[in-house]
């Protein structure tokens, strides 16, 4: 068998598609996630801490010359990565939790 006949058969298996479907599905999801953190989420919040906008946090170590850009620890993008992750688990724990619901109603071992 020849390496293109094994990998044909290989990303046409069903579970390697759906794996596929997964991820893009994942990605647009993640899109959205991080359009209601930096959108919606962040801009009241950091209202509510003096108009402070979190993109925007951060600590010099190093100011900028004419020769090399500033040196930074941005602590306000990780505390908005933090929030998008934050919801991201919580919706697919909803999600898990879901397909369980149904898969017990119909006699399924849960995930």
């Amino acid at each position: 068998m020849s390496v293109m006949s094994e990998f044909r058969e290989f990303a046409v298996k069903g579970n390697v598609v759906d794996m596929a479907v997964g991820i893009i599905i994942g990605v647009a999801f993640g899109k959205i996630v991080a359009s209601l953190v930096n959108d919606i989420l962040m801009p009241p919040i950091g209202l509510l801490i003096g108009g402070t906008n979190f993109t925007k946090l951060a600590v010099t170590l190093k100011a900028a010359t004419a020769e090399t850009a500033a040196v930074t620890i941005s602590y306000g993008s990780f505390i908005q990565n933090v929030i998008e992750f934050l919801i991201v688990a919580w919706a697919v724990f909803l999600l898990v939790k879901m397909i369980n619901i149904l898969r017990r109603r119909q006699g399924q071992q849960v995930v």
